[in-house]
C-alpha cells in the first residue's frame, strides 16, 4: 500500500498499543496521521494469537493484563472494550514442615484473607501490617494516579502530598528493607516484593532502585493497581484501538518497516520499505512507538551494544483439558483465578537472583501464574465449558544473559524449572492436564527475551523498553517545552517518544500515547 499523500502533520513509527492511543488522539484533534507498521498487523505485544493447531483457544501471547490504562482515556476513544475483575487477587501455595497450604487474598478482602494469614503466621499481627502498607500504598497510588494524564509534577509537588513513610518506603530507599521491616513472615514478603519484579532483573535491596520504581507501576493503575482482564484477550484491546484511530481519520500502513528518519529542524522525512521497494514522506512531527535505543539507531546513530536494554521474563503459555487439583486443597477455580504465586518467598526471590546474576538459571525458579478463562471463558472459543482453561506462567530472575551461550538448551532448563515449580504443589503433574494439538504436540508455547525481540524488536526483549522512570520529574529539571512537560522529548524537538520509552510509559497503559498526542496538539496548535 502506499499513503494518500506526501506529508503529514504527524508520522508515527511503530503500531503498538501506544502508537495506536496518539492516533486516535491527534486524528481525532483534526491533525493529518499516518502510523507505520513493521508487521503485517498491529498491536505490538498486546495480541491475541491461536497458537495450538486446530485448536481455537485465543491466548494473550505477550503482554497479559492490563493494570494501568485509565478508565478517563478509554471513555476519550469510546472504546468498545471490557474490562473484569478477577474474584481471587492472588493465591500462594506454600510448605511448612511437610505440610501443604495456601496464602489467600481475596478481591475484596474477607474473612477467608484474614484466616489464611492467620493460618500461615500464627497471629493476626502479619495481616495487619499488610493492610496499613496497603492502605499507605493507596494513599501513594491515590496522589500519582491522576497526574498520569497530565504535565509531568515535580518531585516534591507529590512527596509533600503523601505521609513521609510510605514515601521513604516507596520511593527513597530500597524496598526491601521497608519488606523486611514491616512483614516477619518469608511468604507474606515475596507476595510484597514481587510486584516490584516483573521484567525487572534486581534484587529487592538495588540502590539503582529499579525495583521501587517497578512496584509503583504496578500498584498506581487508577489509584487502585487492580490488575484486570481484558475480554476477549489482549488483542480486544488493541484491535478497539485500531478502530478508534481509523475511525478518526487515521492512516495505518503494515508491512512498513521504517529504515531512517531524517530531521532538519522543520520536520522530518521517514523512509521505510514495504517489500518491494523503498518510500518516503514527510512529516512535521514524527512520534517513536520504538524503544528509545531503536530510534536511535533510525536518527543514524551506531547501535551501542553498552546501552541495548535486556529483559528478564520466561513467559509460558499453556492449553489445558482441566485445571490442576492442589496439595493444599484449594478449589482450583478459586486459587488459578488471580496471581499464584511460586517460589516467591522473600529468600527464593534473593536467592534465584544471585543465581542468575551469577549466569545460572534459578535453580528454583520464581513466577507467577495466571488462569485468565476464569474470569473470560470467550477466549477459549468452542472449548468453553468442556473444562479447558488457559494457563499463562511468567518467569522472574531470568534475563536475556542467560540464554546466550546455549539459547535452546537454558530456555528448556528454564521451563523444565519452571513447571517443577508449579508441579511441587500440584496432586497431578501439569503435563498430565495439558491438551494436545491437532498435530498431537502438548499446547506447551514458551517465550525468552530472545523470543520477544525476535518476534517484536523490542531490543533484549525488555517488555519496558528499558528500565523505568519515575513518574514525575526531578525537581530541577527543566519543563520548558511541551515535549519536557509531558516527559516525551527526545534530543531533537521535532521527534518526539510515544511508546513504553516515555517517562511514564511501560505497560498496557496508552500513557505514552496519550501524553506524546497532548504534547503535539500544544506544539502544533
Amino acid at each position: 500500500m502506499t499513503p494518500a499523500k506526501t506529508s503529514y502533520d504527524v508520522v508515527i513509527v511503530g503500531g503498538g498499543h501506544n502508537a495506536l492511543v496518539a492516533a486516535a488522539y491527534l486524528g481525532r484533534a483534526g491533525l493529518s496521521v499516518l502510523l507505520l507498521e513493521r508487521l503485517d498487523h498491529t498491536g505490538g505485544a498486546a495480541v491475541s494469537v491461536s497458537p495450538f493447531a486446530g485448536l481455537p483457544a485465543r491466548l494473550s501471547r505477550y503482554s497479559y493484563l492490563v493494570s494501568l490504562m485509565p478508565e478517563s482515556l478509554m471513555a476519550d476513544l469510546d472504546l468498545d472494550v471490557t474490562l473484569s475483575s478477577r474474584t481471587t487477587a492472588s493465591y500462594t501455595p506454600w510448605v511448612r514442615d511437610g505440610r501443604h497450604g495456601g496464602l489467600l487474598v481475596e478481591r475484596p478482602e474477607g474473612e477467608a484473607t484474614r484466616a489464611s494469614f492467620a493460618e500461615l503466621t500464627g497471629s493476626d499481627a502479619e495481616y495487619d501490617a499488610w493492610r496499613r502498607f496497603y492502605a499507605e500504598v493507596t494513599d501513594l497510588a491515590h496522589a500519582v494516579a491522576p497526574t498520569l494524564t497530565r504535565p509531568l509534577p515535580h518531585e516534591r509537588e507529590l512527596r509533600d502530598a503523601v505521609d513521609p513513610s510510605i514515601w521513604d518506603d516507596v520511593v527513597t530507599n530500597p524496598l526491601g528493607q521497608a519488606i523486611e521491616a514491616r512483614f516477619t513472615d518469608d511468604t507474606v514478603r515475596g507476595v510484597v516484593g514481587t510486584d516490584a519484579l516483573i521484567g525487572t532483573f534486581a534484587s529487592l535491596h538495588d540502590p539503582s532502585l529499579v525495583q521501587n520504581r517497578c512496584f509503583l507501576y504496578h500498584l498506581v493503575g487508577n489509584g487502585t493497581g487492580e490488575w484486570r482482564v481484558p475480554v476477549g484477550g489482549m488483542g480486544a484491546v488493541t484491535d478497539a484501538l485500531a478502530r478508534a484511530a481509523t475511525t478518526a481519520g487515521a492512516e495505518i500502513l503494515t508491512g512498513a518497516g521504517v529504515s531512517a528518519i531524517r530531521t532538519d529542524g522543520d520536520g522530518a522525512e521517514v523512509e521505510w520499505h514495504d517489500g518491494s521497494g523503498t518510500r518516503s514522506v514527510r512529516a512535521r512531527r514524527v512520534l517513536s512507538g520504538v524503544a528509545p535505543w531503536v530510534l536511535r539507531i533510525l536518527l543514524g546513530e551506531d547501535a551501542d551494544p553498552g546501552t541495548k536494554p535486556a529483559g528478564s521474563q520466561l513467559k509460558i503459555n499453556f492449553l489445558l483439558d482441566r485445571l490442576p487439583r492442589l496439595k493444599s486443597g484449594a478449589d482450583p477455580a478459586v486459587a488459578f483465578a488471580g496471581t499464584l504465586h511460586l517460589a516467591e518467598d522473600h529468600s527464593q526471590l534473593e536467592r534465584a537472583y544471585a543465581e542468575a546474576a551469577a549466569g545460572q538459571v534459578p535453580s528454583t525458579m520464581p513466577g507467577e501464574v495466571y488462569c485468565h478463562s476464569l474470569t473470560d471463558p470467550s477466549i477459549l472459543g468452542d472449548l468453553a465449558g468442556s473444562g479447558a482453561q488457559t494457563l499463562t506462567y511468567f518467569g522472574l530472575h531470568t534475563p536475556a544473559a542467560l540464554f546466550e551461550a546455549d539459547p535452546e538448551g537454558a530456555k528448556r532448563l528454564a521451563v523444565e524449572r519452571a513447571i517443577a515449580s508449579l508441579d511441587e504443589h500440584l496432586v497431578e503433574p501439569i503435563e498430565s492436564c495439558l491438551m494436545r494439538d491437532a498435530d498431537g504436540n502438548p499446547c506447551i508455547e514458551a517465550k525468552v527475551p530472545q523470543d520477544v525481540e525476535r518476534d517484536l524488536a523490542m531490543p533484549g526483549g525488555h517488555i519496558f523498553h528499558g528500565d523505568l522512570d519515575w513518574p514525575w520529574a526531578p525537581n530541577r529539571s527543566r519543563l520548558e517545552t511541551a515535549a519536557q512537560q509531558w516527559g516525551v522529548q527526545t534530543d531533537d524537538d521535532v521527534v518526539l517518544l510515544c511508546g513504553s520509552g516515555a517517562r511514564r510509559g511501560g505497560a498496557v497503559s496508552g500513557l505514552g500515547g496519550h501524553n506524546a498526542a497532548q504534547a503535539v496538539l500544544a506544539d502544533l496548535g
